[in-house]
């Protein structure tokens, strides 16, 4: 179960004054810089200036947790009509796991900020669109970020941080912590890590605006047992420490433990579930299994008389964690979750006194320490004797190159693969279909590397001939899948993403493949098979995930919970086996469904007569599709005018003002010219799935209530 990070205040240590100091930051710092042309002209200058210091702060929070200049923090905020429960955002792409940090911000001078259970509800509507890749639903700030958001996803599942900004000193209240720890159960079903809350509130805002200037040094007292001093050339002492300790000292401490750190403590790789997995597991062994934690000590004094060898407690001033801050989280995280089994837990410790140490001696310290490379479990599989036959059958029976160690430059596709490659998809057309969901976990598979879930996707005498062959099934299905997301939204377009290993599973048992290891086998025909049943297999895929689980489950779960994707598995070869048709998709999952639909209500005529939309709204565009995210983001990103638009019922058929040029347009024109302005594309499109009232939804969706309000069924215009 994962476990909300929260921020600990002694009551009382706050004030106003403090909060004082925070709201003249963010008034200097950040608020000439959000977006306001939003906030409503006819409030009072009070409640737009309170609106405004909300998003600084959520400015301010999202400089904490992903460090940026003000201008770039100030850019992240999307705060307003349908922002869906989030104000913030920041995106680290990375090849290993990428992060996302959402954020939600509420100010209050009185330091009260309010976060009750409607805004959890809300706060993780937003996150399920989000992973569902319904990015249309939010509004035109959001979606400039939406091309990093693909990115992300493209490197692997993401880590998401809820971050939740509040200008408050009192805890939330139980019923809002145990619906937060509700929902955060629901979206980590299959992954006790992929999502997590964290709530910074008026301590850490007002460390954070004064810099390392606020963050008190810290003191404390600790015991190791084993003790034993080095002298020379610096002093130095080191030792174990149990669990329990260790997690009361970041209890007490937090973040401030590793102020000097070059890395924060959040969980962004396999690296801490392996921690916490070992105390929760097999505590003995933590010890020999740990590369320990190294601390930098301003002094550090023993409490009297100690023997070297013996247990000792140490007091610590100016201590910071410069290496192991995963290592400290994961223990409180294991301790907090499990106490009873944790506690048997130890740990290295080394703390390191800078007295009498040349000046940059800690920052070297920090610096070396942090940047050597851990050895990872597919590192020793690359010394499989089964690995190195390969590697030479695939140069002398293939002339092509097969990578098994980590640092070796990967090959061109067309001339090779790495180890990593042939595991995922050897995971992938395996018979069992639970390896495709353990290699969906994690983008290193750690999964895969596990001694009995390796060898029964490599045996001991893996074949080169299918081990090539699978490679070229999962490279076939992926850009198969790759250009049908062209044509689709919202869950088919997740399905296609996420469900590569899994269409490639169901794909894999619908070819002949009984003579994949022959070298002589006419693999190409079986190759050639696969556009089409990629494109049947995704239909049973989404239908198999609708039917078991709902319209609103997540796909993620679908494709990476080992009961469910079976369940699917099933399902969908039952459909394909059936030879019937397979099923259509939605017509809400379909770009080209979706144009055809738009057309068949005259959208404007409807809304014009029924006076639904008053003169003077201002409407935003949204990109509808893939194509058009990926060639036009940057381009309305350029100029916020360009997304914009002034209704007018007097306009007839030209409704639209566009604000970049203060020219008539049909929303249809309008949506045609911007997309060939952006990328040279001119194609016909509807417009009225494009354009937005905001907190109302798209013309097309207005129009066809309209009409069922009155009881018309949607008619050919």
């Amino acid at each position: 179960m994962a476990i909300l990070t929260l921020t600990h205040i002694r009551r009382g240590g706050m004030s106003k004054l403090h909060v004082g100091y925070v709201r003249k930051a963010i008034e200097e710092r950040f608020l000439h810089l959000v977006d306001k042309s939003d906030l409503a002209r006819n409030a009072s200058e009070e409640k737009r200036h309170q609106s405004l210091l909300s998003r600084g702060l959520a400015a301010l929070a999202v400089q904490m947790e992903h460090p940026c200049n003000d201008r770039v923090a100030a850019s992240r905020v999307f705060d307003g009509e349908d922002d869906r429960g989030l104000d913030a955002i920041a995106v680290e792409v990375r090849a290993n796991q990428s992060r996302i940090c959402l954020v939600q911000a509420k100010w209050s001078d009185a330091n009260k900020g309010r976060f009750g259970e409607d805004e959890v509800l809300k706060m993780f509507l937003g996150l399920d669109l989000m992973l569902d890749r319904n990015f249309s639903k939010f509004n035109r700030r959001f979606q400039a970020f939406v091309p990093e958001i693909e990115r992300a996803y493209e490197t692997g599942i993401p880590k998401i941080t809820l971050v939740l900004a509040l200008m408050r000193d009192a805890p939330l209240s139980d019923g809002v912590r145990d619906l937060l720890q509700m929902q955060l159960d629901k979206q980590n079903d299959v992954d006790d890590d992929m999502v997590e809350v964290k709530i910074l509130t008026l301590r850490d805002f007002h460390r954070a605006i004064l810099g390392d200037a606020a963050a008190p040094k810290i003191d404390a007292r600790v015991r190791l047992e084993g003790a034993v001093q080095e002298s020379l050339p610096y002093k130095a002492v080191y030792g174990t420490m149990t669990v329990p300790d260790l997690a009361a000292l970041y209890e007490e401490h937090r973040r401030g433990l590793f102020a000097r750190n070059i890395r924060d403590s959040l969980d962004l790789t396999d690296v801490n579930i392996k921690i916490r997995n070992t105390l929760l597991e097999e505590p003995e062994h933590f010890w020999y299994f740990s590369n320990g934690i190294t601390m930098l000590c301003e002094t550090i004094k023993p409490n009297g008389r100690w023997l070297p060898g013996k247990t000792a407690d140490f007091q610590l001033t100016g201590v910071s964690v410069v290496n192991g801050a995963q290592t400290v989280s994961a223990i409180h995280r294991a301790f907090v979750k499990a106490p009873d089994t944790a506690q048997h837990g130890r740990v290295m410790v080394r703390l390191i006194s800078l007295v009498d140490c040349p000046p940059g001696f800690g920052d070297q310290v920090t610096t070396t320490t942090n940047t050597q490379n851990p050895i990872e479990e597919r590192d020793f599989k690359s010394l499989d004797p089964g690995q190195v036959q390969l590697r030479d059958d695939f140069a002398l029976l293939l002339n092509r190159a097969y990578v098994i160690k980590r640092g070796e430059a990967v090959p061109d596709p067309a001339h090779g693969c790495s180890i990593t490659e042939a595991a995922e998809a050897l995971a992938a057309a395996s018979p069992n279909a639970q390896l495709a969901a353990v290699a969906k976990r994690d983008q290193n598979l750690a999964g895969l590397w596990e001694d009995d879930n390796y060898q029964e996707i490599f045996g001991t005498e893996p074949n080169v001939f299918r081990v090539w062959r699978c490679v070229e099934l999962l490279r076939a299905v992926r850009a198969q899948l790759q250009a049908l997301r062209e044509g689709l939204v919202w869950r088919a377009d997740a399905a296609a993403f996420y469900g590569d290993l899994l269409v490639t599973h169901i794909v894999y048992r619908r070819l002949s493949t009984r003579s994949i290891e022959d070298p002589e086998s006419d693999w190409p025909a079986e190759l050639a098979k696969v556009p089409d049943l990629v494109r049947d297999t995704l239909s049973w895929v989404l239908n198999a995930i609708d039917e078991e689980y709902g319209t609103t489950s997540h796909i993620i779960a679908a494709v990476r919970n080992t009961e469910r994707i079976e369940r699917v598995v099933r399902a969908a070869l039952r459909g394909l086996d059936s030879e019937k048709q397979a099923p259509p998709l939605n017509t809400d999952y379909q770009v080209a469904q979706a144009e055809t639909r738009g057309r068949k209500i005259n959208a404007v005529t409807t809304l014009v007569a029924a006076g639904r939309i008053p003169d003077s709204t201002v409407l935003e565009y949204r990109p509808y599709s893939k194509p058009e995210r990926r060639e036009m983001a940057e381009w309305l990103a350029e100029d916020s005018r360009r997304a914009q638009a002034t209704w007018s019922n007097e306009g007839g058929r030209y409704p639209l003002r566009w604000h970049a040029d203060q020219e008539w347009y049909s929303p249809s024109g309008l949506a045609r010219k911007m997309r060939h302005e952006a990328a040279g594309v001119d194609s016909s499109v509807q417009g009225t799935i494009r354009w937005f009232v905001p907190g109302e939804g798209s013309l097309d969706e207005l129009a066809l209530a309209v009409r069922l309000e009155q009881g018309n069924e949607p008619a050919e215009s």
